[in-house]
């Protein structure tokens, strides 16, 4: 892990979940990480306690929806640390539903998020990475777009969509700006609790019970792909319980 130390990594979501998993581990690698989300508390609560590791840490809040938003936030890790390595587009959310009960503002809520948030992230650091030329994104995706279920049919189109764009990206960047997938499967975190469906809401809540697996596993493929030579670019890792369907 050795291509982490001294990296700056900028990280969307981090305030719990997949997402602090994430920052702890790259923290502990020799990463300075710049956390973003919109509940401040959490943020801090982790500055503080990688800080009490002797990592190296900064907050911002931001919200994924705002395209100035992320400028801000990868803005803050140039200015503080004089140059952006990684951009961890996490944040995510899940409204899971029949297509035919129409959840509308859902739908807005997941393209909004899982979509236009992974590009505004991605148009916010791209420029920094052209200039200095090298950059690595890494999109945290899910298995809810490989394998097509009912009720997660939007959910799982704008995944899809961040694969789809991610690929052309890869081609077009011509190996100077490293991009890689990550797809979790069931992970132990607070994913059910934006679900408005209660049917889904207790499938969601039952299968972490009894499937989940620690948001550390994702944490540990996210260090592995940071951690590859410059030469090397870490395409898509899937990630999931043994028992997962």
């Amino acid at each position: 892990m050795q291509n982490i130390r001294g990296k700056v990594i900028a990280i969307t979501g981090a305030s719990s979940g997949i997402g602090k998993a994430i920052a702890i581990e790259l923290s502990k690698n020799g990463a300075k990480v710049v956390l973003g989300a919109r509940r401040t508390e959490q943020l801090q609560q982790l500055v503080k306690e990688i800080k009490n590791t002797g990592g190296e840490a900064i907050f911002s809040q931001i919200d994924v929806k705002d395209k100035a938003d992320l400028v801000r936030f990868v803005s803050t890790a140039v200015d503080q640390y004089g140059t952006l390595d990684v951009i961890i587009n996490n944040a995510g959310v899940s409204q899971l539903s029949r297509i035919d009960e129409l959840d509308i503002d859902g739908w807005e809520e997941m393209i909004d998020i899982n979509l236009k948030g992974v590009l505004y992230g991605m148009a916010a650091a791209i420029p920094i990475f052209k200039e200095q030329k090298s950059g690595h994104i890494i999109n945290i995706i899910s298995t809810s777009g490989i394998k097509i279920v009912p009720m997660q049919g939007v959910y799982a189109g704008t995944k899809n969509a961040v694969r789809t764009i991610a690929e052309a990206f890869r081609q077009e960047s011509d190996g100077m700006i490293r991009i890689t997938g990550i797809s979790p499967g069931v992970v132990k975190t607070d994913f059910a609790d934006s679900i408005k469906n209660q049917e889904m809401k207790t499938i969601i809540t039952q299968n972490m019970e009894n499937l989940a697996i620690s948001p550390d596993a994702i944490a540990n493929a996210v260090s592995y792909a940071i951690s590859q030579p410059k030469d090397v670019e870490v395409g898509e890792i899937v990630i999931r319980p043994s028992k997962q369907n």
